[in-house]
């Protein structure tokens, strides 16, 4: 990720999948929080609020005990409020999929950002899409018609519904994440992110807040604190190694996942999870593959295709 001054900090490979890691064990946490939060009386609406509120007083102490407060200058307003409408709809379905799947399904369901990418990339941008990722998106949709368990015990079609969505929002927000990458700095697009999302947010404050208990509002700042946590560690990450690099990664999070389900709701995930997410892993890591050989047949620049999930996901 290229900072404002337009230099690049040297790669550290090690350092950068470590701490794509540790923000893969935020945002399951997060996640699970969130569920745990639905549970105890919590709506959508109110998640989403304090969670993007949450991040802004975060960010701020930070900027101001590191004298930095200028980060937050930009010439690029409208792109970030766009970027922050789009992306609070997909913190929407994020949500939204976690309280009422069983987290691995909903974890499982976010994998599928790379076949939403290609299909915007060739129906969108018009731009050349080769046999090895067309490939990919049927395989992986492939995985995901067996993880819906279609004439079966289906899944709530409200949760798939934001599970998918989710996979579409995140694709469409890593286009304009690479846009205003290439003048922003990275805290300065998450900032941007968190405050616009609040206050778009807020609106529905009015017709879904109510009174909650003192667990629930425990649950709800600790949703914040570790949606922010997982922010700061992405984009850290990103900033350390390259996408192709970390962006594997991601998939760890169906272990916490599923280490959570078994672990506070005493559910493991079933076989056709099982059958269907390695299809879907697999063809997210071919394109990720293909993705990395044409960068570097075509460009070194490719740190520019930047983090498609994390601002929105957390």
């Amino acid at each position: 990720m290229l900072s404002r001054s337009g230099s690049s900090p040297p790669d550290h490979p090690l350092l950068a999948i470590a701490l794509r890691l540790g923000a893969m064990v935020m945002l399951s946490t997060m996640f699970m929080l969130a569920k745990l939060a639905g549970q105890r009386g919590v709506s959508l609406p109110e998640l989403i609020f304090w969670r993007q509120a949450m991040s802004v007083p975060v960010i701020l102490s930070w900027l101001l005990a590191t004298e930095n407060l200028r980060a937050l200058a930009s010439r690029r307003m409208t792109n970030h409020a766009m970027r922050a409408t789009t992306g609070t709809v997909g913190l929407c379905c994020n949500l939204g999929a976690a309280t009422l799947l069983p987290l691995p399904e909903a974890t499982t369901l976010g994998f599928t950002t790379p076949f939403f990418a290609v299909l915007i990339t060739a129906l969108i941008l018009r731009d050349k899409v080769g046999v090895w990722r067309w490939a990919a998106v049927v395989l992986g949709f492939a995985g995901v018609l067996i993880v819906a368990q279609p004439g079966g015990a289906p899944i709530p079609p409200l949760g798939l519904m934001f599970g998918l969505g989710s996979g579409v929002i995140v694709a469409i927000v890593s286009f304009q994440i690479r846009d205003l990458s290439r003048t922003e700095a990275p805290i300065t697009c998450v900032f941007w992110f968190a405050f616009f999302g609040a206050a778009l947010s807020s609106i529905l404050l009015p017709f879904y807040a109510r009174p909650h208990s003192s667990s629930a509002w425990l649950l709800l700042v600790a949703v914040g604190v570790a949606g922010t946590a997982a922010q700061f560690l992405l984009t850290a990450a990103l900033r350390y190694g390259q996408v192709a690099t970390v962006v594997v990664m991601d998939y760890t999070a169906l272990i916490w996942a599923t280490l959570y389900g078994w672990g506070i709701w005493g559910t493991l995930p079933p076989q056709t999870t099982w059958l269907g997410a390695p299809l879907i892993i697999a063809a997210g890591l071919i394109i990720t593959w293909r993705e990395r050989y044409l960068s570097r047949r075509i460009s070194p620049t490719s740190a520019l295709d930047a983090s498609a999930t994390e601002e929105m996901r957390d």
